[in-house]
C-alpha cells in the first residue's frame, strides 16, 4: 500500500514538472526611442510642445499679439501663480514687467 502511494506521489511530482519547448524565434530589430525630455530646457530644444512657430512674437509687446484661443498656450507675467508639473507639450510664452514677451518655451 505504502509502495502504491508513493509511486502515485512521484508520478503527480513528475506531471507538475517544467516542459521545454524549442521554437525558432525571428529577432526583432530594436529601433532607437529617443528619450523623453525631462527638464524645461531639454523640452524646449527638442521643441516637443511647438513654441518654434512662435518664437518670432519674442521682442513684441504682448498686448499687440494675437493667439489661437484653443492652442493650450499658457500666458505666464510677472506675479501669475502657475502650476509647477512638468508637461513637455505645453507652450509658455513669457512676459516681462514692461508687457513684452521675453521668451516662448515648453514645459
Amino acid at each position: 500500500m505504502r509502495a502504491l502511494i508513493l509511486t502515485a506521489a512521484v508520478f503527480a511530482l513528475a506531471a507538475c514538472g517544467q516542459t521545454t519547448t524549442t521554437t525558432a524565434e525571428t529577432p526583432v530589430a530594436e529601433t532607437p526611442v529617443a528619450a523623453a525630455p525631462t527638464t524645461r530646457e531639454d523640452a524646449t530644444a527638442q521643441d516637443t510642445c511647438g513654441a518654434a512657430q512662435y518664437r518670432t512674437l519674442v521682442g513684441s509687446n504682448f498686448a499687440a499679439v494675437t493667439l489661437p484661443a484653443d492652442s493650450g498656450i499658457r500666458i505666464i507675467q510677472p506675479d501669475t501663480v502657475v502650476t509647477q508639473d512638468f508637461r513637455a507639450d505645453r507652450i509658455n510664452i513669457i512676459v516681462g514687467a514692461d508687457g513684452i514677451i521675453t521668451s516662448v518655451e515648453c514645459y
